[in-house]
């Protein structure tokens, strides 16, 4: 493909709308783990009414005119930080942080009416993936409290292939078969041993570096799974978009 067509995202943008209604009740409230934001230590924004902050460039002048006022939750804050530190972990927090775009273009989509209190937790710089699962390991009270844990980022993240396919340079399937197909093997293991044990080791995977770079954009997953607990993963979305395959996945 040359371009991306029109439809490229429609998939993908019809997964995030349905994904209220496949929900057992609305959340009370949202933990979103970008990977766009990283930290020597795990930190939580606290403001009531996070702004927007538009990290990104040379897109069309609408893009930097949208909205999304979900407030934010300084009590879920404070929960936050007490989980971590509980676990060992130091922890910092940012009134001034806004919602970057890992949390508002996707949610914008799935919860249009902004109505549902969100809190952003930024990644650990060193990226290390069993920080990252076992940060998940001391969240996981907020799944019984009502809190949907979200990790935004993507599967397959070479940002230069991926470019060099929409400018016509690509060919054949879609890159990232192997490390999907690998990935989807480790999240939906029955075994929540097995799974953390497999995300850990994630870089000794088929294709893992090709697929991933610099990580910033898998490890949310890692918080996710590591939230998860007995729960098995599931796969709820592949999709083939700029010569890539990206997918998600599901606990509980």
């Amino acid at each position: 493909m040359a371009w991306n067509p029109p439809d490229t995202w429609d998939r993908q943008r019809k997964f995030l709308e349905a994904l209220p209604g496949t929900l057992p009740e609305k959340p009370k409230a949202l933990l979103v783990i970008s990977g766009h934001w990283e930290e020597p230590r795990f930190t939580v924004q606290t403001s009531p009414a996070p702004p927007l902050l538009f990290d990104y460039y040379g897109f069309p002048p609408e893009t930097y005119q949208l909205t999304w006022p979900a407030p934010g939750d300084p009590g879920l804050a404070s929960r936050v930080r007490a989980l971590l530190e509980g676990a060992g972990f130091e922890t910092a927090e940012d009134a001034e942080r806004g919602f970057d775009h890992g949390v508002f273009v996707p949610l914008k989509v799935a919860f249009p009416r902004a109505d549902i209190p969100t809190v952003q937790l930024s990644l650990r710089s060193d990226l290390d993936p069993e920080a990252h699962l076992a940060a998940g390991r001391a969240l996981a009270p907020l799944r019984d409290e009502g809190v949907l844990i979200v990790g935004s980022g993507n599967t397959y993240h070479n940002m230069a292939v991926m470019m060099r396919t929409m400018r016509g340079g690509g060919g054949g399937g879609p890159r990232g078969l192997d490390f999907d197909r690998w990935l989807t093997q480790a999240a939906t293991q029955d075994d929540p041993e097995k799974r953390n044990a497999m995300l850990a080791n994630w870089d000794k995977a088929p294709g893992a570096r090709d697929a991933n770079p610099r990580e910033e954009h898998l490890i949310p997953l890692h918080v996710a799974a590591g939230a998860a607990g007995g729960d098995r993963g599931v796969k709820t979305l592949e999709d083939h978009v700029m010569g890539a395959v990206e997918s998600a996945f599901r606990f509980g």
